[in-house]
């Protein structure tokens, strides 16, 4: 039988979901359609899937592990939307509004289409208890019809940053477009509308690093203690970074966190045919630590994956953090005159700064010095159970924080590639909207970018800006340990640590009480021992 004639039989047997309702209803008694499904329409078709290599390719159970399904459920973001209304009340639900933009951004967008302000905590917690018509919408995350009905329109400029995406809210539901990277011939076509309410149609910017730029390029507002903005923070700008990098042009954000199947595959298990370059739903990125988290509670987060789905999404982040973010080279190790004198060089292999993104995130260097016993002579930057880094000083006093070093020669000096705030009053801060300048910003730049040439919002802030070591794709610096009293041989060890969240980001939250943040600082100290990884080490044995 011929494969038109299967689609027509098909089309019958592939409705097996309710309709849903055509139109909400807007506060001023208009109608909006229905902008977006859930992802259990998508889901039926788009799973089972393997490529030539057996490897499973599921696109939906890929998904369904990812940070990006489990946006909303972040137990992290919820404690730091929850601190931010405690600091600004007057402006709470505005601040709901902008944090839903990008974690919650199906039902704030239908909010927004409907006359109405984003919410989040009135979406929470996901269940049957909770009866808001836009909680489903809520719990879905960054879900399928969110990406696939962003529209070309503006993307990669300024107009499109901060979820500045455009999104068709004219279309009823039942003809609304879904795009991707690839024709669809007319049979497949009415499948798809009859068993998922939305029409297939070709977008090839869906494999453009602009897409990812709307959200992944994140400007907050600066507010005052009386809710009033008093200045603007470019908090999280990796597509900006990327495109002042060699990699502009050459890689996308998909080609590392959506690796493509390396043999023709379907996309689909229902009249799926192979397909080149098939991009993986896995949305490889930076938060072990998260997924862990999700993995450990997933039932009280109320996470919809799989056990095993999840082991695979933390253990294949965890492979790509080790292996593709970063190398650390002993270059140089000499005594003269009783004084060990070592440089390190610290390499950033991806394609924006090194870490990036969220400012909660840091990167360091764990460097010891033992003699030929043994004995330890040197000791700067160990990580601790807790989650703190040994005589940081940031970790010691929320008020401080360790410079960019050249040159450490004492253990108490540590190297911390991260990204310091400060408030109006020039106090550390980690409140997103307290915080109007970066103090300090030395995480490592990726090759290519030019600090002298780079913008504001994405430039080299403190004793970085100066040192002449501290240059695109790297970062070069020397230990001095004096060893004219020990006996060598001496073993030199280098480790560069990575943390998503770091310990003052933690402690800054219990300044208040509420039960998202009780509750994500009891997650958080029952994994602290785990939340650090070994992003590359280095050893030697020098005379």
């Amino acid at each position: 039988m011929r494969v038109a004639a299967w689609i027509d039989i098909l089309v019958g047997f592939v409705i097996w979901l309710p309709v849903v309702t055509l139109a909400a209803p807007t506060s001023a008694g208009k109608s909006v359609p229905l902008l977006f499904m859930t992802s259990d329409r998508c889901i039926a078709c788009h799973n089972g899937i393997t490529a030539p290599s057996g490897q499973d390719i599921s696109i939906g159970w890929n998904w369904q592990s990812s940070i990006m399904a489990n946006s909303s459920r972040d137990p992290y973001w919820q404690a730091a939307v929850r601190r931010e209304t405690l600091d600004h009340p007057r402006v709470e639900g505005h601040i709901q509004d902008e944090c839903a933009a990008c974690h919650m951004p199906m039902a704030r967008y239908q909010a927004h289409a409907q006359g109405m302000m984003g919410s989040v905590f009135s979406l929470l917690p996901r269940g049957v208890s909770n009866q808001e018509p836009d909680a489903p919408l809520a719990a879905d995350g960054v879900s399928c019809t969110l990406c696939h009905q962003i529209e070309g329109q503006n993307l990669g400029t300024k107009k499109s940053f901060t979820a500045g995406f455009h999104i068709d809210a004219e279309k009823p539901s039942g003809q609304r477009l879904v795009l991707g990277p690839y024709l669809v011939d007319e049979g497949r076509k009415r499948v798809m509308q009859s068993s998922g309410r939305f029409v297939p149609e070709q977008g090839l910017h869906m494999q453009e690093a602009g897409l990812c730029g709307s959200c992944h390029t994140l400007y907050t507002k600066t507010l005052d203690a009386e809710g009033n903005m008093i200045g603007t923070l470019p908090e999280q700008v990796p597509y900006l970074e990327w495109l002042h990098s060699r990699y502009y042009n050459t890689q996308s954000c998909q080609s590392c966190h959506m690796p493509q199947v390396d043999a023709p595959a379907p996309i689909s298990a229902v009249l799926g045919q192979p397909r080149q370059h098939v991009s993986r739903h896995a949305f490889r990125g930076g938060n072990f630590f998260m997924l862990g988290i999700l993995k450990q509670y997933a039932d009280a987060l109320a996470v919809s994956a799989l056990p095993q789905a999840l082991h695979a999404a933390f253990a294949e982040t965890k492979s790509h953090l080790e292996t593709h973010a970063a190398e650390i080279h002993l270059e140089q190790a000499r005594i003269s005159d009783g004084v060990l004198n070592v440089q390190l060089r610290i390499v950033n292999l991806s394609g924006h700064k090194l870490p990036t993104a969220y400012p909660s995130r840091r990167a360091w260097v764990h460097f010891t010095v033992q003699d030929a016993h043994g004995q330890m002579l040197f000791d700067s930057g160990a990580p601790q159970p807790d989650g703190s880094i040994k005589e940081n000083d940031n970790d010691r006093d929320s008020r401080l924080y360790e410079p960019h070093y050249t040159q450490i020669s004492h253990p108490d000096q540590v190297q911390i590639y991260e990204a310091i705030m400060v408030n109006s009053s020039d106090q550390v801060t980690t409140g997103l909207l307290s915080a109007i300048r970066f103090a300090k910003d030395n995480r490592v730049l990726p090759d290519g970018f030019d600090k002298v040439t780079a913008s504001g919002d994405i430039a080299v802030r403190g004793r970085a800006a100066k040192d002449v070591d501290f240059q695109g794709g790297q970062d070069r610096m020397v230990y001095i340990v004096p060893v004219q009293h020990s006996a060598g041989p001496f073993r030199i060890q280098a480790r560069l640590w990575y943390q998503p969240i770091a310990y003052r980001w933690v402690r800054n939250l219990g300044v208040h009480k509420a039960r998202e943040i009780e509750r994500f600082t009891s997650y958080y100290d029952s994994m602290s021992a785990h939340s650090a990884l070994l992003l590359a080490a280095y050893s030697r044995i020098t005379e």
